[in-house]
């Protein structure tokens, strides 16, 4: 780390100095008056920088450090952004980790591991979980994998319930139905929000109630309002809200997903079709910058074998087998 010292009239204008110089990437570490050699009291702050940042705001661009530019260049094309990656390097101070192209690797898979959330399976509690997300995202076949993996495949078989929200989609209330009849599971169609409060008190005493929703467009006003309503029910257990994302979509309709359904309060993504593609840089991108918790995997069409608790790890092992394909 390097420390600099900003001068001015008062200790405010000498912070937003360093501000302006390095944005908040400072920590102050020192503040007093000084009277200088004409006899005017000016104010003295020193702040602590990264070295890289530093040089780069201090004296332009910096030289390419080694295979810091070809790293970058790579992950950048796998989908990671400039922005972060940028943050990433400028943070770095051993030019032996900057120079080195293995060693950089590896420290910026670990920079990203580290950032990624997860949120682990707790049933300790009864809870209500909506799904929400675009159409053919996978929430009807996710709905019905998660039914079977807590009905059946935990060490203990919890009671579950199904209401199906969606009266748009063509079939899918049949589609939800046909699961939950395999499974001999209650499963409800929903209407309005006034039945949905009923049927919330009605399956009270269950371990999980699992509510599937329409499908709809980012830009779909009317579904969007609907499913508002129903969040804000007025329900006594608090609604958990995972948004079902496709590991194939693109980052600029990943950013769209995410800024039309974040108001629903989202606790955490349910990530799909993993089988669907072998790019995962966008959305490990989509998971740093928004740093929603990950909860689900869904790695395939089978109910209810492909799905998985979120695991950094595995997804972290596809991302790194994407970069080693040339």
């Amino acid at each position: 780390m390097i420390k600099e010292t900003f001068v001015a009239s008062d200790p405010k204008s000498a912070y937003e100095q360093a501000v302006k110089k390095y944005g908040d990437n400072i920590t102050l570490i020192s503040a007093k008056q000084i009277t200088y050699e004409d006899g005017k009291l000016r104010s003295e702050i020193v702040v602590e920088v990264a070295k890289n940042l530093f040089i780069k705001k201090s004296f332009g661009k910096m030289p390419a450090a080694g295979a810091a530019d070809e790293v970058k260049a790579l992950l950048a094309d796998k989908g990671i952004s400039s922005e972060w990656l940028d943050g990433m390097l400028d943070a770095i101070e051993e030019a032996s980790i900057l120079e080195d192209k293995s060693l950089l690797v590896s420290y910026l898979i670990g920079e990203i591991d580290e950032a990624l959330k997860v949120k682990k399976e707790d049933l300790s509690l009864p809870k209500i979980m909506m799904l929400v997300g675009p159409t053919g995202s996978g929430k009807t076949t996710t709905i019905a994998k998660l039914a079977a993996r807590y009905a059946y495949l935990m060490e203990k078989p919890y009671k579950v319930a199904l209401l199906n929200l969606d009266n748009y989609k063509v079939g899918a209330v049949e589609q939800l139905e046909h699961y939950a009849d395999i499974m001999q599971i209650e499963h409800v169609s929903i209407a309005s929000t006034d039945e949905f409060r009923k049927n919330l008190e009605r399956f009270a005493d269950y371990d999980i109630i699992l509510i599937d929703t329409a499908g709809m467009s980012p830009y779909d006003t009317r579904k969007f309002i609907k499913t508002i309503g129903f969040v804000a029910c007025g329900s006594e257990k608090q609604i958990e809200v995972s948004l079902v994302l496709a590991a194939t979509v693109k980052y600029e309709d990943m950013e769209d997903i995410y800024k039309n359904f974040s108001f629903l309060n989202l606790d955490n993504v349910i990530v799909t079709k993993f089988d669907e593609t072998k790019h995962f840089g966008t959305l490990l991108n989509f998971m740093l910058l928004y740093k929603l918790p990950m909860s689900y995997f869904s790695t395939g069409q089978e109910v209810p074998d492909d799905l998985m608790p979120a695991n950094k790890e595995y997804l972290l092992e596809q991302f790194i087998g994407d970069m080693d394909e040339k």
